[in-house]
């Protein structure tokens, strides 16, 4: 070990930060959805009140930073630093929502993989004691990224059944130092990913092309910790869909390792197949809207003692992808432990 690293690519944290307080916002469908009376907040339409999707995505992280915050009983302006992600070009739905808030702000992309990057960048700043409060916050919508990443919605393309459906939606955690004793939650562990390509071009079969990084992130993270899947209550990647997570299980068993039991993935828990999402939800609001959602309330009164949540991206953009190019993938983990006794 050297420092705070373990192994080959996992940082421990000797005085885990403490997960402080978080919310999700969705909209219509995901309120319709297995998950939906677990949002903090759903919208009926996916304007959300606004004039543009591009401007109702702002206003999806704007609500879940707010509404995390207020769990604090603390203004946003109270916040030493803002952690945030989405899928549009230069990030914009997450700067203009941090615009007006004098809140340091750093703009983080991982596609998918995004909530558990600027989570893990924001545990690393609370425990460093560079920052005491960070907000880590991503988020999604589907309309927006059609616009950018398909075809308009007017043209009424057909969606392969390898495709996801990019989730409207957002999640906001509150992170503290590990001496805050009212903090339900702690990050104990970090994996940041490397790029994993194995030559999917298939923009439509992302679960395919994120799938060879998600096994590399966590086979990493079990041989750095010297834990099995067995070791947690669950394994949660977000968002592989159905085709990335037979996959997944299937690279683990060539190894002798038995995932299925233990792993679940976000797009598969966010919507119901009779919702006519194909192969499960996906987008960066899926992954942080399911951990605010349905995984922190679980680890925070005692039904989760320990998990995994690996989240993947599929790094392409519209150009890239009509270029002909491949489609990067990454993954970054992190170990989530009950802060609750007994």
């Amino acid at each position: 070990m050297i420092g705070k690293r373990m192994g080959v690519g996992t940082i421990k944290f000797d005085r885990p930060p403490r997960v402080r307080a978080w919310a999700a916002v969705g909209g219509k469908k995901e309120k319709e959805g297995p998950l939906g009376q677990e949002f903090d907040h759903v919208f009926p339409d996916t304007m959300c009140g606004e004039s543009t999707w591009e401007k109702a995505e702002m206003h999806l992280q704007k609500v879940a930073v707010g509404m995390a915050a207020n769990k604090c009983k603390l203004p946003v302006s109270a916040m030493d630093m803002v952690i945030a992600g989405d899928l549009l070009g230069q990030c914009v739905a997450s700067s203009y929502a941090a615009r007006g808030t004098q809140v340091p702000y750093l703009g983080v992309y991982g596609a998918c993989s995004t909530m558990a990057e600027s989570l893990g960048i924001a545990a690393c700043m609370v425990d460093g004691g560079f920052a005491q409060r960070v907000c880590a916050v991503a988020s999604s919508h589907f309309c927006t990224a059609e616009r950018q990443y398909r075809f308009p919605l007017a043209y009424g393309g057909q969606r392969t059944p390898t495709a996801q459906w990019t989730a409207t939606a957002a999640g906001a955690c509150i992170l503290t130092p590990a001496a805050d004793d009212c903090a339900p939650v702690r990050i104990t562990h970090v994996c940041f990913g490397k790029i994993c390509d194995l030559g999917i071009t298939d923009a439509n079969n992302m679960g395919a092309a994120m799938a060879p990084a998600a096994y590399d992130t966590l086979r990493t993270l079990l041989s750095d910790t010297g834990t099995h899947p067995e070791d947690y209550d669950g394994i949660f990647t977000g968002d592989l869909g159905e085709v990335g997570s037979r996959l997944l299980c299937e690279l683990f068993e060539q190894h002798g390792i038995q995932m299925a039991e233990k792993h679940e993935d976000c797009g598969k828990l966010l919507f119901d197949k009779k919702q006519d999402v194909h192969a499960g939800g996906s987008g960066c609001g899926c992954a942080a809207s399911v951990l605010c959602a349905h995984l922190l309330p679980r680890l925070a009164n005692g039904t989760y003692k320990r998990i995994i949540l690996a989240a993947t991206g599929a790094l392409m953009s519209p150009t890239s992808v009509q270029q002909g190019e491949s489609i990067p993938g990454v993954c970054h983990a992190l170990v989530l432990e009950s802060g609750k006794k007994g």
